[in-house]
């Protein structure tokens, strides 16, 4: 009996080491996969909340009293609402009052929120992200996202929250607690003003916290993202063969418009009023057509075996071929099929072709 050993990483996948390409971040960010951290926006929206319930916090109050008192005080109001068109105006009437009252708070988030998004992830919309996907309704890889690495990291940064502010947050209160005592011997207004005090100090330490921890959840975001994003080998190669075309494909066009050009070049030969050549190693075609160009032009070149096949024809269609070594070599290296000749070699090329002309007349 025969025993096989069969290498069981030829099975593994291709570990993923290589930078993603500019073409993978696009696509990434067209399925809306952006780098963005949660903790960020949330710590953001919290001190600026609290920001700006202290700068307007005097204007909501006053306007909430007036408001109560205008009701409480006024008894017509109430003899009014036994209509159903007047209880809708006042209720109407209730919710204006009140978005101006906390339009403020409002504004203030909606702004912030949008600013932290937009500097972290720029503009952007995407709706692939939110099309319908069957492996988000299989419950196999719900269980999966619930027991990940994700999760997990999710669930570590959720406990290391609640433990740090709620630390901060009651050694805050503990520090304070003379402050809570003399809260049952104030008035209404000076419990109200003591207390958003107090919630005032929880909510911008609670935040700072969030702040330091936001700075690290976005590095860890970036890191997670960067891993994400990485590509093998493999998929960086399809990926240039996709933007540049396949290697083999590309070469085999272009060796077929090399035969094109030879083909068209070869055809060309016959019309030349002179070859040019080293003797062995290069043979350059050259015709002059006043009507055409100023100056004689090149039709056909060729180093080796093309200029033999270039003699080749010039001897059959009966083309006069002249030996000239370093005119030869010059107008190769120097001129391509279908250019002028330069101007310092006018007087070398005339000469052949008064040579040529000579000999035909």
């Amino acid at each position: 009996m025969t025993n096989y050993i069969i290498d069981l990483q030829l099975f593994a996948s291709e570990e993923k080491t290589e930078k993603p390409t500019s073409k993978k971040r696009k696509e990434s960010r067209e399925k809306g996969q952006v780098l963005q951290s949660r903790e960020l926006t949330s710590a953001f929206l919290l001190i600026f909340a609290f920001l700006s319930l202290k700068i307007f916090g005097q204007y909501m109050v006053d306007n909430l009293s007036n408001y109560t008192i205008s009701i409480l005080s006024d008894h017509s109001i109430y003899k009014s609402l036994y209509t159903v068109d007047n209880l809708s105006i006042f209720f109407m009437t209730m919710i204006i009052i009140t978005a101006k009252i906390i339009a403020p708070i409002i504004g203030t988030v909606v702004i912030v929120a949008v600013l932290i998004s937009y500097l972290q992830v720029g503009f952007l919309f995407s709706t692939k992200s939110l099309s319908m996907k069957i492996s988000r309704i299989n419950p196999l890889e719900g269980f999966k996202k619930i027991f990940s690495t994700k999760s997990l990291v999710e669930l570590v940064k959720s406990s290391v929250k609640i433990f740090i502010i709620g630390y901060v947050v009651s050694l805050y209160i503990y520090n304070n607690l003379n402050k809570v005592y003399e809260l049952f011997n104030m008035t209404v207004k000076e419990i109200a003003t003591n207390i958003g005090s107090l919630t005032f100090g929880i909510a911008i330490r609670s935040g700072a916290i969030l702040f330091i921890l936001a700075i690290f959840d976005y590095w860890y975001q970036w890191w997670q993202h960067e891993k994400n994003l990485k590509m093998t080998k493999q998929e960086v190669k399809q990926e240039h063969k996709q933007s540049d075309g396949d290697p083999l494909i590309k070469s085999k066009i272009k060796e077929k418009q090399r035969q094109i050009a030879m083909r068209r070049m070869m055809q060309d030969v016959p019309s030349a009023d002179v070859i040019i050549t080293n003797p062995t190693h290069y043979a350059v075609a050259i015709k002059y057509n006043k009507d055409k160009y100023e100056a004689p032009y090149i039709v056909a070149k060729g180093q080796d075996l093309i200029a033999q096949k270039i003699k080749e024809v010039a001897k059959d269609s009966n083309v006069t071929i002249v030996e000239n070594k370093l005119l030869a070599r010059s107008l190769y290296s120097s001129c391509e099929v279908g250019d002028v000749i330069p101007e310092k070699m006018y007087q070398a090329v005339a000469e052949v072709l008064a040579y040529v002309f000579s000999l035909n007349t």
